[in-house]
């Protein structure tokens, strides 16, 4: 473990100089890893582990899902098995379905939770919130966590790439007195860049404010309120998203990625540096009682139950394609996808 300064507060984070993969393997090598749920973090976390050489399977009920992991090599009956069947072959059971999916499967994955046997999350909810999920390990499991800071998706192209994708990790519960070298081990065997120590309801707090906030929400509502008043005053469909989403993501955000705003800024022309440093006051004054407000509702349980009670309707899925299908069809978006099409790269 090295002590990292983060802006002047000192951090403890495990790197893979420190506890490389051999060192997880070492750690791991006696362990089974059933990996449960093939959808957001599933085909990342899973694909890795195997790629990286640790013994893992995969739990999955069949239908498309199953066959969208035959189809990345897993095998019916060897690799690849029914959730229950997966869980009774463990000794770490990566719990990775959605949030509403675990409450409704933890019966069968409960009974499964055998003394010295670790129970894996990716997220903080089921437990953070355990009240309102009745997610309640048993006495003599390790509870842990993953979460890699992004969707799994990217940590696997990250990988690929020969690149990590940085993750908290947290020790709830440790029956075993293995926890913590047990969650490092898997938090590299995923493809971690870094790990960061938090809790399982630091973790919640900040994934839910992130999500709806910069992550997703806000960007959403940020740039459609931009590009709403470029069209109103005018401006083409095309000279509006790019003027508002394609220079921001093609150009603008590797840059501050690279090496932070200030750096981004200075290679803007002067003008650019002038209205952004005069108008960020602005939008800080004016968002950020907005984010204080998700911040509480995050705090007090309020956003947990809106996505208990909204993901556990049967129609939940069906009524989640027809937003997802009115953000697809806005005018912006279409645009998007007709800009992306004349990328120098596409053609």
């Amino acid at each position: 473990m090295a002590t990292i300064n983060f802006g002047g507060v000192n951090e403890n984070v495990v790197t893979r100089e420190e506890f490389s993969l051999e060192k997880a393997k070492e750690v791991m090598k006696n362990e089974t890893i059933a990996v449960i749920g093939y959808g957001v973090q599933g085909p990342g976390q899973s694909l890795n582990l195997r790629d990286n050489g640790f013994n893992v399977i995969v739990g999955q009920r069949k239908g498309k899902t199953w066959e969208k992991a035959v189809s990345d090599g897993w095998v019916p009956g060897e690799t690849l098995f029914e959730i229950e069947e997966a869980c009774k072959r463990a000794t770490v059971i990566q719990y990775l379905l959605s949030d509403a999916a675990q409450i409704a499967l933890w019966p069968v994955v409960q009974k499964h939770l055998t003394a010295g046997k670790a129970l894996y999350f990716s997220h903080g909810f089921a437990i953070t919130y355990k009240e309102r999920t009745n997610i309640i390990p048993p006495a003599g499991v390790d509870v842990i966590l993953v979460a890699p800071k992004g969707s799994g998706t990217s940590l696997r192209r990250m990988f690929l790439q020969g690149r990590g994708l940085n993750s908290s990790y947290a020790v709830y519960q440790d029956a075993t007195g293995r926890a913590t070298e047990r969650v490092i081990a898997l938090g590299i065997g995923v493809g971690s860049g870094y790990l960061f120590e938090t809790t399982f309801l630091k973790e919640v707090y900040s994934d839910l404010t992130g999500e709806r906030g910069t992550l997703m929400g806000a960007i959403q509502g940020i740039l459609l309120a931009q590009y709403e008043v470029l069209r109103e005053n005018g401006h083409s469909p095309s000279e509006a998203f790019n003027e508002t989403v394609e220079e921001l993501t093609q150009s603008l955000m590797p840059l501050f990625a690279e090496n932070g705003m200030d750096w981004m800024y200075a290679n803007c022309s002067t003008t650019a540096q002038r209205g952004a440093l005069d108008w960020m006051g602005p939008f800080h004054n004016v968002t950020k009682p907005v984010f204080e407000k998700l911040y509480q509702e995050v705090a007090n349980g309020n956003e947990a139950q809106r996505s208990i009670d909204s993901n556990s309707q049967p129609d939940y899925r069906e009524k989640l394609n027809e937003e997802l299908a009115a953000l697809r069809n806005s005018e912006m978006w279409r645009t998007g996808a007709t800009v992306r099409k004349l990328r120098p790269e596409n053609n």
